[in-house]
C-alpha cells in the first residue's frame, strides 16, 4: 500500500506540473494517471488502496465541500437564489429524460432502464467541478454576478435530483409498484435536512471553540471528522430517512464563516494545503475506477446517447438562466460547467448490473464511458471557457 501511495504522488505530481505548464488543467492530467496505473491498465496500485478507494475519495470530497462551504456567504447565496433552484434541476431532468428516450432507439432499452442509466449520467460531478469554481473564487474572477457560487450551490443539489430519480426507475424495474410522489417529496425533504444538519452541527462546534482554545489544525482533523461521520449517517438512515449530507457539509463550513469570519478564512487556508494531497488520491482513483473495456464495450451509440443528453442539458440551462441577468458567453460557461460525470457515475454506474438488471453490464459501460469522455473535456472547457470569459472582480455586486 505505502509503495502504490508513493506511486501515486509522484506520478500525480509529476503530471500534474506538466499539464499545468501546458496551460491544461492539471486534474485532467491525474485521472489520465489513475486510467493508466489503474487495474484496468497498468494495474501497478495495490488492491488494498483499491479496496478502500471509495472511502478515500469520500474523504478528499469532504475536503474539497468544506472548502467551499468556507468560501460561501450569505450575500453570495442570496444572488445566485432563484437561478440555482433551477439549475439544480431543470438541466438534469432535462439529460436524464433525454438519454431515457435515446436508450430506447439506440440501446434498445425500455424506457424504465433507460431511466436509470439517464440519472445516473444526469449526476454532476462534484470532485471536478467544485475545484475549478473554488480556483475562481480565489482568484476573483465571476464573483460580480456570483457565477462559481451559483454553480457551487446547484450542482450539489443536481446530485440529490439525479440519485432520487435514479433511485425511482430502479425501484420500478425491482419491485414494480412504487409510489413516485413520496420518491420525489423526498428531493426537497432531503435538502431541507442536509442544510440544517449541516447549520446545527457547525453551531455546536462554534459554541465549542468559543468554550476551548483549540489550535487551528486540530479544529481542521476534527471538522474534517464530523463531515464523515454526517456522510455515514446518511447511509445508516438510508432506510428510513433521506438526507442530503453532501449539502450539509457545506452549509456546516458556511456556518463557520458566517459566524466566525476570521476563523472561517483561517481554516479555509488550512484545508487548501490539505487539499493538495487529496486532490492527488482522488481524482488518480476516479481514473484508476475506468475500465477502457467495459467502456469500449458501449460504442459509438453509447457515446451517442451520452452527448444527445449532453445537448439536452445544455437546453436546460438555457431555461433555467433565463432572467438570470447572465450575457449569452457566461451561459456558455455555465453549460460546460455542467458537462463533468465522474464521481457519482464511478459510486452508482454498477448498481443496475449488481440488481439483476437485465442490460445492467451496457448501463454501467455507457455510465464508464462518460466519465472517460466528460471529466477531461468538461474541465479542459471549464478551464478555457472561465479564463476568456469570468471577469475579474474585488467585489460580489
Amino acid at each position: 500500500m505505502a509503495l502504490s501511495l508513493a506511486v501515486i504522488i509522484i506520478f500525480g505530481m509529476a503530471v500534474n506540473f506538466l499539464f499545468t505548464k501546458m496551460k491544461l488543467p492539471g486534474l485532467l492530467g491525474m485521472l489520465l494517471v489513475g486510467v493508466i496505473i489503474g487495474p484496468y491498465c497498468l494495474n501497478w496500485i495495490d488492491k488494498s488502496i483499491i479496496n478502500i478507494s471509495s472511502d478515500i475519495r469520500k474523504i478528499a470530497l469532504m475536503i474539497i465541500l468544506l472548502r467551499a462551504g468556507l468560501g460561501i456567504k450569505v450575500k453570495e447565496i442570496a444572488k445566485a437564489g432563484k437561478t440555482a433552484l433551477f439549475m439544480s434541476f431543470i438541466p438534469g431532468l432535462f439529460e436524464g429524460l433525454a438519454v431515457s428516450v435515446a436508450s430506447i432507439w439506440l440501446l434498445k432499452l425500455d424506457f424504465i432502464r433507460g431511466g436509470m442509466l439517464g440519472f445516473i449520467l444526469a449526476a454532476v460531478s462534484p470532485a471536478v467541478v467544485v475545484p475549478l469554481m473554488l480556483k475562481f473564487i480565489e482568484e476573483k474572477k465571476g464573483l460580480d454576478k456570483g457565477i462559481p457560487i451559483l454553480i457551487l450551490s446547484a450542482a450539489s443539489i443536481d446530485d440529490v435530483v439525479a440519485i432520487t430519480c435514479f433511485t425511482t426507475f430502479l425501484g420500478f424495474y425491482i419491485n414494480g409498484n412504487i409510489n413516485i410522489g413520496l420518491q420525489f417529496l423526498n428531493i426537497p425533504i432531503s435538502i431541507i435536512l442536509g442544510i440544517v444538519l449541516g447549520l446545527v452541527i457547525g453551531t455546536i462546534l462554534i459554541w465549542l471553540f468559543n468554550k476551548l482554545h483549540i489550535r487551528d489544525t486540530k479544529k481542521v482533523i476534527l471538522i474534517l471528522a464530523v463531515a464523515i461521520f454526517m456522510t455515514e449517517l446518511e447511509n445508516v438512515l438510508a432506510d428510513y430517512i433521506v438526507i442530503a449530507s453532501l449539502l450539509g457539509v457545506m452549509s456546516l463550513g458556511f456556518m463557520i464563516t458566517e459566524n466566525k469570519p476570521e476563523l472561517g478564512e483561517r481554516l479555509s487556508k488550512k484545508f487548501s494545503k490539505l487539499w493538495l494531497f487529496a486532490e492527488l488520491l482522488l481524482f488518480v482513483l476516479v481514473g484508476a475506477e475506468v475500465n477502457i473495456d467495459v467502456a469500449l464495450h458501449a460504442g459509438l451509440k453509447g457515446l451517442v446517447v451520452i452527448v444527445i443528453g449532453l445537448v439536452f442539458r445544455s437546453l436546460g440551462v438555457c431555461l433555467a438562466t433565463i432572467n438570470s441577468g447572465l450575457n449569452i458567453r457566461e451561459k456558455l460557461f455555465v453549460i460546460t460547467s455542467y458537462i463533468p460525470k465522474a464521481t457519482v457515475q464511478a459510486a452508482i454506474g454498477s448498481i443496475p448490473l449488481m440488481s439483476g438488471v437485465q442490460g445492467g453490464e451496457l448501463i454501467l459501460a455507457v455510465a464508464v464511458l462518460s466519465i472517460i469522455f466528460t471529466a477531461p473535456l468538461g474541465s479542459l472547457l471549464i478551464s478555457i471557457t472561465g479564463e476568456k470569459v469570468l471577469s475579474k472582480s474585488e467585489t460580489f455586486n
